[in-house]
């Protein structure tokens, strides 16, 4: 059965014209860590980049504010099988310049 991304439902601001992004650090009962991987992987704007078996899970978020990023958080902590969801990393940018094509010149090739 097909997970749908789910959506969690924010106000909009005013001249939303940023983007947040945030490092979770998330602990996760061994037990449940497959519920609790599904459940992250079917949030929007959420995604796992680094895991254990021991229940740790790294994970970024993005969303238009920082009143998203506190509900997405929010949802984290209240997953069954979550114990703690620490947040370690919190940026936010200027909307327009993620569209920006950035580029190094120490590694050619990459942008």
């Amino acid at each position: 059965m097909a997970i749908a991304k789910r959506y969690i439902t924010i106000e909009p601001e005013k001249h939303a014209d940023e983007w947040h992004i945030a490092g979770v650090v998330v602990h996760a009962n061994p037990a449940s860590l497959d519920e609790v991987r599904a459940a992250i992987n079917a949030m929007a704007g959420a995604e796992i980049h680094a895991g254990n078996d021991a229940g740790k899970l790294v994970v970024t978020l993005e969303a238009p504010t920082m009143r998203a990023i506190a509900a997405h958080l929010e949802y984290l902590h209240r997953l069954d099988g979550v114990l703690s969801a620490a947040l370690v990393y919190q940026h936010n940018e200027d909307a327009d310049a993620m569209e920006e094509e950035m580029t190094d010149d120490h590694a050619p090739g990459l942008h």
